[in-house]
């Protein structure tokens, strides 16, 4: 039950992993069906399948499986066979995946911005919501989600972002959607986009453009944000961005 308990805490961390468990046996083997191991990132453990050689193989098999786009494998090994183990047994083991959400920052705390960290926070990411506006960005108007209560330019340009990660803006004043968008463009990402319609678009391309961004840099940013659906009420459009968030996510 142990083990339990600590891939509930690396599932509440957003931490990814490899369960791996035995599921069938023959022979001699230094464990049974039923065993389970965790697996994570850096090769560190929580449990074991029985140590030696057949765990060497199963941590390596796990963790070219976190770099891969496959969610499971399963690895079938003769312990004498295959790997001069003196056990003289078979053992057959699972491996699947837990991949980290993925990281949805929304800076602003508006209506549209409540919705939207609803609904993405329901499909899996994991939503941090910036705004210096205390009375907006609170725990009560976004459960389940980090708040942070600071100016979101000042975090945008102190974010460390990798590949994997989300920005929308949705912030309540277009120079501060401007500024938070100057700070992410150097950055990488999954996902940037600003919220607003064509004409507010064309307008941040052309200052983009004037302060130097390349076009290559201004492809990334998509706004207007979301699907084309017609949405009009903050419901509505947190649908056609959260099903955009979606296509990227999942490489639609």
């Amino acid at each position: 039950m142990n083990l339990y308990a600590e891939i509930a805490t690396l599932v509440a961390e957003g931490r990814p992993f490899v369960l791996a468990t035995v599921i069938e046996s023959a022979g001699s083997t230094p464990q049974k069906p039923g065993s389970k191991m965790v697996v994570l990132e850096d090769g560190s453990l929580r449990g074991t399948v029985g140590g030696g050689a057949i765990e060497f193989q199963i941590i390596e098999a796990a963790r070219a499986l976190l770099r891969s786009p496959e969610r499971t494998r399963t690895l079938e090994t003769h312990l004498t066979h295959e790997l001069g183990m003196c056990c003289g047994g078979r053992m057959k083991v699972f491996l699947e995946k837990q991949e980290a959400p993925a990281r949805l920052t929304l800076y602003g705390a508006g209506h549209v911005s409540q919705e939207v960290a609803a609904l993405a926070h329901r499909v899996g990411f994991r939503v941090t919501v910036v705004d210096a506006r205390a009375a907006w960005a609170s725990h009560e108007r976004f459960p389940g989600c980090e708040v942070r209560v600071e100016d979101p330019a000042d975090h945008a340009r102190a974010c460390q972002p990798d590949g994997h990660d989300f920005f929308c803006i949705t912030t309540h004043d277009h120079p501060l959607d401007q500024a938070v968008l100057e700070a992410l463009l150097p950055k990488p990402g999954a996902y940037l986009g600003v919220i607003g319609s064509e004409r507010k678009a064309a307008r941040f391309r052309m200052r983009l453009e004037a302060a130097g961004f390349s076009a290559e840099a201004l492809a990334r940013v998509r706004s207007p944000m979301g699907v084309t659906i017609g949405g009009l009420t903050p419901q509505e459009i947190a649908v056609s961005i959260v099903a955009e968030l979606i296509q990227v996510r999942r490489g639609a």
